[in-house]
């Protein structure tokens, strides 16, 4: 892991593309200003993992048989 230090209104940059800039610091938290791509995805990581686990259990097909299995009877 890098590990960097910045102070208000210093950034770092990422592959020329994303610009992660220090917005502000106060109380023991930092608020950052992210510039990217449209195409690059950016969230924080307890949502990001949360997208993961969502797409994981997709990709399982948790489907509820009994429950498809009366929506074909009714047809």
């Amino acid at each position: 892991m890098l590990v960097l230090t910045r102070k208000i209104n210093e950034s770092i940059m990422i592959d020329d593309r994303i610009e992660i800039k220090v917005i502000q610091i106060e109380e023991g938290k930092i608020k950052l200003g992210i510039s990217a791509p449209k195409d690059v995805s950016i969230h924080r990581k307890e949502i990001y993992l949360e997208i993961q686990q969502e797409n994981q259990n997709a990709a399982l097909g948790s489907l509820d048989l009994e429950h498809l299995s009366q929506l074909l009877k009714n047809k």
